[in-house]
């Protein structure tokens, strides 16, 4: 690459200068020498204080002893070129996940989702094909077609419906409300494999995906893909996420107006699987990760174990943090989940122990939503170590690791103080402070008195971001979106 401007050609000689010039120049020289050795040594000086002052006071907020380590940490240097996002403007990210299914039973509608509290909603989840790389729609009826208040069954042409207008219409009411196409999830996840080391398959991932933001009014893409299981399938998604951050970056370049569409993924937290990515590669094209710092212990282990805590443990999400940050990710991209459900024990005595069998649940065995907690007749505990907190109930034996709002409010201290980028939750329906009209009741589902963990930890970590969304999407292949659902 030709440089952009042309050198001035130097000498460190001095001969042909005349005696009195040559002292004062090397004078000159010496002095300064010695200013910029002073200016070095004030600087080292200067990042040896602010490390000694930032670990002083890792812990304070949380209530816990303030320590320096005698190793600390590093963040590693990433050389390379900054790629051309927005960072949010200097507050917190607020993440929820919507999951479509929520309408049916969890009676969760996009109406009840707390935009006030929110910065992006990660819509669950949009399907892929195997065999072509294909994105699809899994519910066509939630997704595009139920009809609610206020729309008309008389419109002429071909119009969106469904959880996708109605949340188009709250990201016109709340400029701040970014919404996000989440691909994949647990249950969907095996189709990633053959696609990410497949170009032809990824191509058309790429183009139906970025097709599905365009007629659907997003701001952005999410991958969850849980996980690559060796190296060519990790190579594999670095290159997935390249060519969508390239077409993504194509779109916004096309739209014009300061357009930009946002790329993030859920992350693992557990070492065997995060130890197989590449991390620094991967974070060049991510606006920021979703970390999935949550079901560190469940149904699959044989010692019953808390799910979501901050420090120790077999698996921590203080850990996952500091292993994300050693790789070359900033700080402020990290986000960290946080659970609105509790995984159930029983036959145990506790975290730590062995148990037999799982709770019925919610809508599932062996999981709670945090707004049926805690159960009645339980009591509650935390452990102020670790950063956690569970119910016990010595009539049942049945034990459920879940945070409750102490808990969410040290780790949205936790969130402000170490610097990250924000929180993100699975999934929003399980969170209280929303009557549900026309929800089956019963044990495990009335709902239990307490705040919104949501709120909670928003007014603990900080202010929010203020980015504008996106809602001109002109090649839409909905006649109302194309409009920008203005009535006829």
């Amino acid at each position: 690459m030709s440089s952009p401007y042309t050198p001035v050609p130097t000498s460190e000689s001095t001969d042909h200068l005349p005696d009195s010039a040559r002292a004062k120049n090397n004078n000159n020289k010496a002095l300064r020498n010695r200013i910029l050795v002073a200016l070095a040594c004030l600087f080292a000086l200067f990042l040896t204080f602010k490390a000694g002052q930032s670990y002083s006071s890792r812990h304070s907020e949380l209530g816990l002893p303030a320590t320096v380590p005698s190793k600390p940490e590093v963040d590693v240097p990433v050389t390379k070129p900054e790629p051309t996002m927005t960072h949010g403007h200097g507050g917190k990210r607020s993440v929820g996940y919507f999951v479509n299914w929520g309408i049916y039973g969890r009676k969760f509608p996009p109406s009840l989702i707390p935009v006030n509290d929110l910065t992006h909603i990660l819509y669950a989840f949009a399907n892929v094909k195997s065999d072509t790389g294909e994105v699809t729609l899994s519910d066509d009826w939630a997704d595009k077609d139920i009809h609610y208040p206020g729309d008309s069954w008389n419109d002429s042409g071909n119009n969106l419906y469904g959880n996708f207008k109605a949340i188009y219409k709250l990201k016109q009411e709340n400029r701040h409300l970014k919404v996000l196409l989440s691909i994949g999830g647990w249950t969907y996840s095996p189709s990633f494999h053959p696609v990410v080391v497949n170009p032809a398959a990824r191509a058309q991932f790429v183009a139906t995906s970025v097709k599905i933001l365009e007629d659907y009014g997003l701001d952005g893409l999410d991958i969850d893909y849980e996980y690559p299981r060796d190296d060519a399938e990790a190579r594999g998604y670095v290159d997935l996420l390249c060519e969508l951050r390239q077409a993504l970056d194509q779109h916004a370049h096309a739209k014009g107006h300061g357009a930009h569409f946002a790329l993030t993924i859920a992350a693992p937290c557990g070492p065997d699987h995060y130890n197989k990515l590449h991390v620094a590669e991967m974070d060049r094209y991510l606006d920021f990760w979703n970390l999935m710092s949550y079901d560190f212990s469940g149904s699959w282990e044989k010692i019953a174990n808390h799910q979501a805590n901050l420090y120790g443990g077999p698996i921590s999400a203080s850990e996952a943090v500091d292993f994300y940050i050693s790789k070359g990710v900033r700080k402020d991209k990290l986000v960290l989940g946080i659970p609105l459900y509790g995984r159930s024990f029983l036959n145990t005595q506790g975290p730590g122990t062995p148990f037999s069998g799982i709770g019925p649940g919610t809508w599932e065995a062996g999981s709670y939503d945090y707004r049926a907690l805690p159960l009645p007749g339980s009591y509650v505990h935390r452990d102020e170590k670790n950063i956690a907190s569970w119910t016990y109930s010595y009539d049942t034996k049945e034990f459920i690791s879940y945070d409750n709002e102490e808990v969410a409010k040290w780790k949205g201290e936790y969130i402000k103080h170490k610097g990250l980028g924000g929180s993100m939750f699975w999934e929003l329906s399980g969170d209280k402070g929303t009557p549900r009209e026309g929800m089956d009741g019963g044990p495990g589902k009335d709902p239990q008195p307490g705040h919104s963990l949501v709120s909670i930890v928003k007014h603990a970590m900080g202010g929010l971001e203020q980015s504008p969304n996106w809602l001109w999407y002109n090649n839409s292949k909905f006649d109302n979106m194309r409009n920008g659902m203005r009535e006829a």
